[in-house]
């Protein structure tokens, strides 16, 4: 066996570590095999934690279906891989069996500002108290998520506009939707609401994030700066 196979993963070199190859190149770049050795940790003195698992991959004919019907008996019978390690490589290939039968969630699209009104509605009508919330969409508006990003009083609700771009990286943005109610039933954006909007419109420019809209919710309708011409 070659030197490289007695070494536990610790001590290959950066590159060859499962971890930190999915961390730099992306889960798509690593082996069945390496990703396995991320769940079972190590292997044994003699063998490396990837050796090992490319051997019980052989032994199942490089099939991962094969190794999902393999109970712990069997997976515990290799050295290094003990009742702990066989449950673990178990369950999240059932787990995996379980994602290919949940039906896809479709994502929501929220191109226009009625439908953006219509998803938040449920969320923020009849709120006593001011609140600031971000959506987060992809280049076909379709919502990738949703973020509370201020809660304030009848009036004010403080908002870092760093938190709001931070989080649009994060989800790989292409556009967001800002969106506060005024609980007092007042559509009418005030001066501070203009200025915040234009704020975050420049701030995202530099990001290369477009703010589709920005829209004020009262429980009786909403008003769209993007429909007014506010913001293009």
């Amino acid at each position: 066996m070659s030197n490289l196979h007695k070494l536990v993963i610790r001590e290959w070199s950066e590159a060859d570590r499962p971890r930190e190859k999915l961390l730099n190149q992306g889960r798509r770049a690593l082996s069945d095999a390496e990703l396995l050795a991320i769940l079972i940790g190590s292997g044994s003195m003699e063998e490396s934690a990837v050796g090992l698992c490319r051997r019980i991959l052989a032994d199942a004919n490089n099939s991962l279906d094969t190794l999902s019907k393999m109970e712990v008996n069997e997976l515990s019978r290799y050295k290094g891989i003990g009742d702990a390690k066989a449950i673990s490589i178990i369950a999240a290939l059932e787990l995996a069996r379980r994602k290919k039968e949940s039906p896809v969630e479709e994502k929501k699209m929220l191109n226009s500002s009625k439908r953006v009104y219509d998803f938040m509605k449920p969320i923020l009508q009849d709120l006593p108290h001011e609140e600031f919330w971000t959506l987060y969409l992809n280049t076909g508006c379709k919502l990738l998520d949703q973020q509370l990003i201020g809660r304030g009083g009848n009036d004010f609700t403080p908002v870092d506009v760093r938190i709001i771009l931070r989080n649009a990286l994060a989800t790989k943005a292409h556009a967001i939707v800002l969106i506060h109610n005024h609980p007092s039933g007042t559509l009418l954006p005030s001066n501070a609401d203009r200025i915040l909007t234009q704020k975050i419109v420049e701030a995202s420019k530099i990001m290369d994030i477009r703010v589709n809209d920005h829209l004020i919710f009262t429980d009786n309708g909403y008003y769209s700066f993007r429909d007014e011409d506010i913001i293009d």
